[in-house]
């Protein structure tokens, strides 16, 4: 465990300090601050008023530099460095206040081409701890030559920003500079800001390279044969990814470079929520010594944790090493993708369970980053509503989306990767008359895009979405595949397919002066304008 940094370079005068400590050491540390050991042994831990990401708080400094390759908006808000280094110093003298700091120094991105050094400081273990397990771990020997890191995490949390400062807007403060190349954290002890800010750091700098950065998961056949998948949450995006037959690269983040893809991260951050031995064997079994549990209620005389407990959350979490993963592929890399999924959870139930996308039509849907949401079913509300997130992770994109599409597009022309949305929602109706996709059906159809068979099937063409639907897939009946013949009311349907092509319609308009008439002619068509 080397200490032989200088703090002073950061303001930090705190001479006890932990850099990369073991597990263990952490562990005794949490525990002293208020942290439970649970039966599998896994450390179970609050991370305090926050349970989830604050995305309203999320500020990025406006500079020279920079400023013209941002997509400012809603999601990067526009910050000034006067404000940013008094964030700065207040988390500074914050940490300097504590009596023990940790520094948890490591990698982003698994290729050594393009990974970037990340520092945490923090005033907890259970953030080092969190960190440890989410940063690629450098070995001794790359830890005793780290250096100076790329990037800077000041993670201090448990001290509230100060409303005074010019555009914070809440006791929450998390605010990025890429001309410093810093990030301060205040006012949330939730550890995923930590994970997502690494994330935003990634999503800058690597298409600046021509690299693609991707919030997707990925996994590899036994003839290297390599997956993406896309979806945001709900979706299936980690279930779906985590197969058997297949060893996963990761679960959340990857790149694509010019010689295939690879993980960002060094571990997983599954939901833990309803989790079990039966429908998740690979996560529940990766819950030991050394995982971070969040936010979790356990028995306190057997300690014993029960998952469907949703008291404090339905955001529960286990933070683990990939390697915690059996069949996890390390180092995690691997090749040019053959497939590239999307996923949706479609509650309108227009969609087809598998559509066969071109490279025009993988752009529109990456682009749009459809789900469906089913609204709460308080006063009979039961209308599904439409969520449109651009390239299926529009909080964590810093570059106008259609800077990834286009990436996209030409990485899956030049190395011929076959894009499927595949619809895991609803099926002979919308919520509340058909019924959900059956979780059999969609592995079927996975199994058939791995082993070739659905790519050699014929198709129909979709007339109002433009997609061509495989008309047979092994293991799944016929009339499945396309959504009209399983309504009872045809009616019905051409309603509702209407009504959600007009939504995709509505939607992309705000992306249509930087997309291609191509890009634009491969979205759906709606047959009926319906009035409002």
């Amino acid at each position: 465990m080397s200490t032989s940094i200088d703090l002073s370079v950061y303001g930090l005068h705190v001479s006890k300090f932990r850099r990369n400590a073991p597990p263990a050491l952490l562990y005794e540390d949490a525990i002293r601050a208020g942290a439970n050991i649970t039966d599998s042994g896994a450390l179970s831990i609050r991370s305090g008023v926050k349970t989830g990401r604050s995305p309203k708080d999320k500020r990025i400094v406006e500079e020279s530099n920079t400023k013209n390759d941002i997509w400012w908006g809603d999601i990067n808000i526009p910050f000034s460095d006067d404000s940013f280094l008094r964030n700065r110093l207040r988390a500074v003298d914050y940490l300097n206040t504590r009596e023990r700091l940790y520094v948890q120094d490591g990698f982003a991105g698994w290729d050594p081409q393009h990974r970037v050094k990340v520092r945490v400081i923090c005033e907890s273990a259970y953030h080092a701890l969190f960190m440890h397990n989410m940063l690629i771990r450098p070995t001794d020997d790359e830890l005793a030559d780290f250096g100076e890191p790329d990037y800077v995490i000041y993670n201090a949390g448990t001290f509230p920003a100060a409303s005074m400062v010019s555009g914070v807007s809440s006791a929450t403060s998390v605010s990025l500079s890429f001309a410093r190349r810093e990030f301060v954290i205040l006012g949330t002890g939730y550890a995923g800001e930590m994970k997502k800010g690494v994330f935003t750091i990634m999503n800058y700098l690597m298409p600046k390279k021509d690299v693609l950065s991707m919030h997707c998961s990925a996994n590899e056949g036994a003839g290297g044969d390599v997956s993406l998948f896309f979806g945001l949450s709900g979706t299936g995006k980690t279930t779906l990814s985590a197969d058997p037959e297949r060893c996963l690269i990761g679960d959340d983040e990857h790149c694509w470079t010019d010689d295939g893809v690879f993980n960002i991260e060094g571990g997983c951050y599954a939901k833990a929520i309803n989790l079990s031995a039966e429908r998740e064997p690979q996560i529940y079994g990766a819950i030991r010594f050394g995982t971070v549990l969040e936010n979790v209620i356990f028995d306190p005389d057997t300690r014993k944790v029960n998952y469907g407990d949703d008291s404090i959350t339905e955001n529960t979490r286990a933070a683990y090493p990939i390697e915690y993963i059996d069949n996890a592929k390390i180092p995690c890399v691997g090749g040019h993708p053959r497939n590239i999924i999307l996923l949706t959870c479609d509650a309108f139930g227009v969609l087809p369970p598998v559509s066969k996308l071109d490279p025009a039509q993988a752009m529109y849907h990456f682009i749009s980053g459809y789900t469906a949401k089913v609204a709460g079913t308080e006063m009979g509300v039961t209308e599904p509503t439409a969520t449109f997130s651009a390239c299926f992770g529009a909080a964590f994109l810093v570059w106008h989306p259609t800077k990834y599409a286009e990436l996209l597009a030409e990485k899956i022309r030049r190395h011929g990767s076959q894009t499927w949305l595949i619809n895991t929602g609803w099926t002979g109706g919308g919520y509340g008359v058909g019924k959900r996709m059956s979780l059999p059906h969609t592995r079927a159809i996975i199994d058939a895009i791995h082993d070739g068979s659905l790519i050699k099937a014929k198709t129909v063409a979709d007339p109002i979405f433009n997609l061509q639907i495989p008309t047979e897939c092994p293991g799944v009946p016929a009339k499945i595949l396309t959504p009209k013949s399983c309504w009872q009311d045809s009616d019905a349907y051409e309603t509702a397919a209407n009504k959600l092509a007009e939504l995709f319609e509505r939607n992309f308009v705000k992306f249509a002066d930087q997309a291609s008439d191509e890009i634009k002619s491969a979205g759906p068509h709606v047959a009926v304008k319906h009035s409002h």
